[in-house]
C-alpha cells in the first residue's frame, strides 16, 4: 500500500482572474480548486526542470561544437532561452 506524502498547509492569494480560471477548471474537471492548483504547480515545476535540462543540453552542444556557424546559432539559442525573443 502506497504511503501518503506529508502535506503542508500554505496560504496563497490569487488574483481574481486566476481564481476564476482555477474554479472554472475545477468545475470542468469535476475536482476541487485545491487539486487544480496543486496540479498546476506540479506542471510548472516539471516545466522548469525540463527548461533547465534543455538549457544544459544546449550548453553541452556549444562546448562540443567546433563549427563557428553552429556555435553562433547555439549562442543565439541560449540568449533566447535566457532573455526571451
Amino acid at each position: 500500500m502506497p504511503t501518503a506524502e506529508k502535506t503542508i498547509r500554505q496560504s496563497v492569494s490569487l488574483p481574481l482572474g486566476v481564481a476564476r480560471r482555477v474554479k472554472a477548471l475545477a468545475t470542468t474537471t469535476r475536482t476541487s480548486a485545491n487539486r487544480v492548483i496543486i496540479e498546476l504547480i506540479e506542471s510548472g515545476l516539471d516545466a522548469k526542470e525540463q527548461e533547465k535540462k534543455r538549457f544544459l543540453e544546449v550548453v553541452d552542444r556549444l562546448a562540443d561544437s567546433r563549427d563557428a556557424g553552429d556555435q553562433k546559432r547555439l549562442k543565439e539559442e541560449l540568449a533566447r532561452m535566457t532573455f526571451g525573443e
